[in-house]
């Protein structure tokens, strides 16, 4: 411990001479004349970004139609634009510099902060690749940082410096610089396989060939397996020890696997459905008193949608051991039942000829599967009707095409005369109404 702490210091000692003879370079006379150029230059650019930052975004409202990229991309550069202008004015004072002086210590100074700056930009849009906004601060931060030290030419000294702070565990050692590079490259590693699961994964998506469900589990494992990869990749170029963390692993995937068992039953059920294809996205399902389609599969739930507007997620266990009712399994067609009745005086030849018609005038009634009539029976006040008719398109609600047929019904018996019986009572009085008095004398007898 002693060593490390003391070739800690000699590695900060160094560092502080390093910058200390820098700076006493800034006070030389021609390292003085680029500072103030660089003053200049800064001034200058602060000046037109004030100017055209404003008329850049009053150009940008004329363009909602462009892609989301492009104004992504020059919403970057509508913020960035003081940094953009300093780059593009300080290279252009490296070439007269250069022009005017063949020694490079005319320049030196002017070619660092052009490197610097253009560093500095690239790190701001390579920073847009990542899509959480958090992470992307880090990211950008973190390559400013690098970019500067390599620039600097200081991040050997850096390096050695942080990696001088370490951490024993028996023969592990883990220093800070481990870190960081674990860090960087995991984050590196991780941007990629989300690109190319992400392009992946609309390919799929795009293939007609494949069904729905098989596209989901096809994403699912890629996923899986980009992000695994990427993880472990990023571990081993670190340099750590894979074996000790594949028996790590095995302990904690066997603690997980008691404690976590409606977890890993879920996530089991979710694969099942996935390749039995019972349930896909689109379909409309019923469970219990949920009815509506399904939006999505999870790895632990399905999301199912009603009419109502309301999302219930529901696990995909429930799904493999519960009785589910599937409206557009292997096709679409869904037949619908209502029942009603007609008095006795009506012709029931000619209640389901019209009954029929009315139906079949519905919209999202079929009518290459037309609809049927049938007596049910004879009721204590009326005739009683069945009518069946067929639709393709569950998803677009069951209760309320059942009330148009039913509205399609009213109108064509108001037409035709044909009336729907209610029951009725009738009370009659048989003897005449017994006098209070003859009542009481009659109870006192």
């Amino acid at each position: 411990m002693d060593a490390e702490y003391t070739a800690l210091l000699a590695e900060a000692r160094d560092l502080w001479a390093l910058i200390r003879l820098q700076f006493q370079n800034l006070l030389l006379p021609s390292r003085l004349w680029q500072v103030a150029i660089l003053v200049a230059i800064f001034a200058a650019a602060h000046l037109v970004a004030a100017i055209a930052r404003p008329r850049m975004r009053e150009w940008m409202r004329g363009l909602e139609n462009r892609p989301t990229w492009q104004l992504r991309l020059l919403l970057t550069i509508n913020r960035r634009l003081r940094l953009l202008v300093f780059t593009v004015l300080v290279w252009i004072a490296v070439w007269i510099a250069r022009e005017a002086s063949p020694f490079p210590s005319r320049s030196f100074l002017l070619a660092l902060a052009a490197s610097l700056a253009l560093a500095w930009v690239a790190v701001i849009f390579a920073a847009r690749l990542v899509r959480n906004p958090v992470l992307r601060s880090v990211v950008r931060w973190g390559l400013w940082v690098y970019v500067t030290l390599v620039v600097l030419g200081v991040a050997d000294e850096v390096g050695g410096a942080l990696d001088g702070v370490a951490f024993s565990f028996g023969s592990f050692r883990l220093s800070v610089l481990t870190i960081i590079k674990a860090v960087v490259i995991l984050s590196a590693l991780f941007i990629v396989a989300r690109f190319v699961a992400a392009g992946s994964a609309e390919r799929i998506r795009r293939n007609e060939e494949i069904s729905p469900s098989m596209r989901v589990l096809a994403v699912k494992v890629l996923q899986i397996v980009l992000y695994g990869a990427a993880f472990f990749i990023g571990l081993k170029v670190v340099g750590v020890d894979l074996t000790g963390l594949a028996v790590l692993s095995g302990a904690i995937g066997v603690g997980l696997g008691f404690g976590l068992q409606k977890v890993v039953s879920n996530l089991v059920s979710g694969v099942i459905i996935l390749l039995d294809k019972s349930i896909k996205p689109g379909d409309v399902i019923s469970l219990g008193e949920t009815f509506g389609w399904v939006g999505t599969l999870g790895a632990r739930y399905a999301s199912v949608t009603t009419r109502d507007g309301k999302e219930y997620l529901i696990p995909n266990e429930d799904l493999i051991t519960g009785q589910v009712v599937n409206w557009s399994h292997s096709n679409t067609f869904v037949r619908l039942d209502i029942t009603f009745g007609t008095a006795y005086g009506d012709d029931p030849h000619k209640v389901r000829r019209v009954a029929i018609e009315a139906a079949s005038a519905v919209e999202r009634v079929l009518t290459t599967r037309p609809p049927v009539c049938h007596i049910t029976g004879f009721g204590n006040s009326s005739v009683d009707y069945i009518l069946r008719f067929w639709i393709t398109d569950p998803a677009g609600g069951l209760t309320n095409i059942r009330g148009n047929v039913y509205l399609a019904l009213w109108d064509a018996f108001q037409e035709h005369g044909i009336s729907i019986p209610f029951p009725q009572r009738e009370v009659r009085v048989l003897n005449d109404a017994i006098r209070v008095e003859d009542g009481l004398a009659k109870g006192e007898g």
